[in-house]
């Protein structure tokens, strides 16, 4: 029968092998290139979403318009088809573009008066984020974003009151709003 060599041997083994193997890819490392203080890095780029938006550079964010309220408010321009989200101090820290339905808020200052998780809406796409602020002409109006992340189909006869914005847009927008949150509509 042959000896069988102590354990110790063996992890004493593995271990020098191993050691063998880092020395030699470090050696290895050593002889490619390295970065210099002069190598700059690539400035970050804006993220894009499922809908192909990019959160603009600062300097292109279009600016909250002017007389929208004070404190902390969600801000949305008919004209302009965009929403801030406002703090307490008036900076706006989130801005996005939305999809407006058939029937449009007057402008004025509203209330979220009404949250819903998940539900179809009126042109029968699946939505979340659901936050209502008002009534026009009889058709709810609320903001909302599609559950799979489409944007809405275009609505002929239909008379709708969503306000679509992009997916992660809803997202930010469910967090942003709770109850009784101001709503600033302007033109």
């Amino acid at each position: 029968m042959p000896a069988r060599l102590p354990s110790w041997a063996w992890v004493s083994g593995l271990t020098a092998g191993a050691t063998a193997v880092v020395v030699a890819l470090a050696l290895q490392a050593g002889h490619g290139p390295h970065p210099t203080g002069a190598t700059a890095k690539p400035s970050p780029k804006p993220s894009t979403g499922a809908h192909g938006s990019a959160t603009p550079k600062p300097s292109t964010v279009p600016a909250l318009p002017d007389r929208s309220g004070t404190g902390r408010r969600i801000v949305y321009s008919l004209g302009g088809k965009r929403v801030w989200l406002v703090d307490a101090t008036g900076k706006a820290g989130r801005t996005f573009t939305v999809w407006p339905g058939t029937v449009s808020p007057q402008p004025g200052r509203y209330s979220v008066i009404k949250r819903a998780e998940a539900l179809k809406g009126s042109d029968g796409v699946q939505i979340e984020h659901v936050m209502y602020f008002t009534v026009t002409s009889g058709v709810n109006i609320a903001f909302s974003n599609a559950v799979d992340g489409s944007s809405p189909p275009p609505t002929n006869d239909l008379r709708t009151g969503g306000i679509r914005v992009h997916k992660d847009d809803g997202a930010a927008l469910w967090a942003f709003g709770d109850l009784n949150t101001k709503v600033a509509v302007v033109k």
